[in-house]
């Protein structure tokens, strides 16, 4: 049954059935075009360590080097998309953004910053001699999982303004895979995962990479690239500079939730003290 007098406002009556445009406010934008691109990249990086580490793992056709460049540009592939996803929201600020952005930047980052990893994580767990499979797809479930929850959780929860809570989906996943390049014992390198997967669904405060940050965070994914390639065409220091970048990688991980936490313990003190003088006579 209609109602005439709302009638009008969702279906006019001089208007044909297929004649009605798309919203401004749905077409894509400049800043959802390199949404897109990150989606692609993540996409890409799923095919390449899948065509060249784990497919010729279990034909037995792995001679070591199509492996090495096969994980670099799956790895280049991740970084590439963070960079994309640095750039679509100082684009959106700048330009006009769609309706849609919101909602195409949490898809690309869950295939490039969710399926992405923790299918290199798998991958890990299936090649590498001293590896167990199944414990490793359960690790690669909770990289899955950290990322959906975290994406949901900013999708509904307001955060501080120029703050993260959690530890961001781009950072998160490169220190994963810098985890695993590093080739450590199992354990430990199971334990690390793990860790890196609770610090994306905690509540410490990561800072959004604006204005120095943002160009850090770029000159620090020029580098990456850079070592990855030295170390995909075997250059004499390659593997050093591998390490070196993962190692890095992952103490800056471990260290930003410590000075978030002594600034919280700070804060904490500080209010306790101006309390306490301003309860004095």
């Amino acid at each position: 049954m209609t109602d005439p007098e709302t009638q009008a406002a969702w279906a006019p009556e001089n208007e044909e059935e297929g004649d009605v445009d798309i919203p401004l406010s749905t077409r894509l934008s400049i800043a959802d075009t390199l949404t897109l691109g990150n989606a692609i990249c993540g996409f890409m990086a799923v095919y390449f360590t899948t065509t060249g580490v784990l497919i010729p793992h279990l034909t037995g056709m792995d001679d070591g080097g199509m492996a090495r460049h096969s994980a670099a540009m799956a790895v280049i592939l991740m970084l590439l998309a963070s960079v994309f996803d640095l750039f679509d929201g100082l684009v959106a600020r700048k330009l006009r953004a769609s309706a849609m952005g919101a909602e195409l930047d949490n898809l690309s980052d869950l295939i490039s910053f969710g399926l992405a990893p923790a299918y290199f994580v798998v991958t890990w767990g299936m090649v590498a001699q001293d590896a167990n499979q199944q414990v490793s797809v359960v690790a690669a479930v909770v990289v899955l999982l950290a990322v959906v929850l975290r994406l949901a959780r900013f999708s509904c929860v307001p955060m501080r303004d120029g703050m993260f809570q959690g530890m961001p989906g781009p950072f998160g996943a490169l220190t994963v895979v810098a985890i695993v390049l590093l080739e450590l014992p199992f354990l430990p390198t199971l334990l690390a995962i793990i860790g890196v997967a609770w610090l994306m669904v905690s509540r410490v405060e990561y800072p959004k990479p604006r204005g120095r940050l943002a160009v850090a965070m770029l000159g620090w994914i020029v580098l990456s690239m850079g070592m990855l390639t030295a170390w995909a065409l075997d250059a004499p220091a390659g593997q050093r500079l591998l390490q070196t970048g993962c190692a890095l990688q992952i103490v800056l991980g471990a260290m930003i939730p410590l000075f978030a936490t002594a600034r919280r313990v700070n804060t904490f003190r500080d209010n306790r003290r101006e309390a306490r003088a301003a309860q004095l006579p």
